[in-house]
């Protein structure tokens, strides 16, 4: 069966975010990482939508969503998602978030815990943790993290440059290659050479001290609902850390699912996989 999806623009929290509707039943928000956009979720909407209502934005300074100079801490972007689900009426909402949209998924079950009836963070060290265990391996495996922080230099050098940033990036992070394809860069090239683009997105990483500060606020406070932490095996990320570990600091109500095979981007590397993961974790979501 085709589900219909269909894109739409709505101005939430001061900006107009652009967000995918996909399938009808108990509402489930995905949330994109970096470098990419909502279109990293191509494989899950065919199969999640078949159960679902999906709600599927680009996030503040991604995609076709605005670009602002400011409110790239991670607080103020959960807010765009708190008003986004507002406006379309909905109350309470299962959130899957990939890399920095497990960053924000996090804040918003933290802040509006009774928004999120269950919560999934794919492939994500939580930004307290990371400079918490900061040491020489950490620091080289996160190298990202610090050039995109720096003002101004990284658009100065990727501009034009696009393409070749984004190759580096995903051959880095990628075990199976083949899962981003030449059309896929081609999707996120013209996303982050648009106007603003790059600057959005090196935004969202400059805001990691108020992040950082946000976090440690309130780490003493457990994520109480269902909690998913799922990760690529072979991305080197989760290997400098214990990702059980982490994540039971994390959340009460824990669920683990390595996947076997793939690097930062399970979701597109083993679709199947992550999928039968993501409807097993999501079986007792009845909205």
């Amino acid at each position: 069966m085709h589900t219909a999806i269909s894109c739409h623009r709505r101005t939430v929290n001061g900006i107009k975010l652009h967000y995918t509707l996909a399938g009808d039943g108990p509402p489930v928000v995905l949330l994109h990482g970096f470098p990419e956009t909502s279109h990293t979720w191509r494989r899950q909407l065919p199969v999640l939508s078949r159960h679902y209502q999906l709600i599927v934005p680009d996030l503040r300074g991604y995609g076709f969503s605005d670009k602002p100079v400011s409110g790239y801490d991670k607080r103020t972007m959960a807010n765009d998602i708190k008003e986004l689900l507002a406006t379309l009426g909905i109350s309470r909402a299962a959130v899957i978030g990939h890399d920095r949209g497990a960053r924000v998924a996090t804040r918003l079950v933290k802040d509006h815990p009774s928004l999120v009836a269950r919560f999934a963070a794919l492939d994500n060290i939580p930004t307290r943790m990371i400079f918490e265990r900061m040491n020489a391996d950490v620091a080289q495996a996160t190298w990202f993290i610090f050039f995109n922080g720096v003002r101004d230099l990284p658009e100065a050098l990727v501009q034009g440059r696009e393409e070749m940033w984004l190759r580096y990036i995903f051959t880095s992070w990628l075990y199976d290659i083949s899962a981003i394809s030449d059309a896929d860069i081609e999707i996120y090239r013209r996303a982050y050479a648009a106007p603003g683009g790059l600057r959005g997105a090196f935004e969202d990483y400059r805001a990691w001290r108020q992040d950082f500060e946000q976090d440690k606020e309130d780490a003493h406070v457990k994520i109480s609902v269902p909690t998913l932490a799922l990760w690529g095996a072979e991305f080197d990320g989760a290997k400098i850390v214990d990702m059980r570990e982490l994540w039971s600091e994390m959340a009460s109500d824990l669920t683990c699912a390595p996947i076997a095979l793939a690097g930062h981007f399970p979701h597109a590397e083993r679709p199947i996989e992550t999928n039968e993961a993501l409807l097993a974790f999501l079986r007792d979501w009845k909205g």
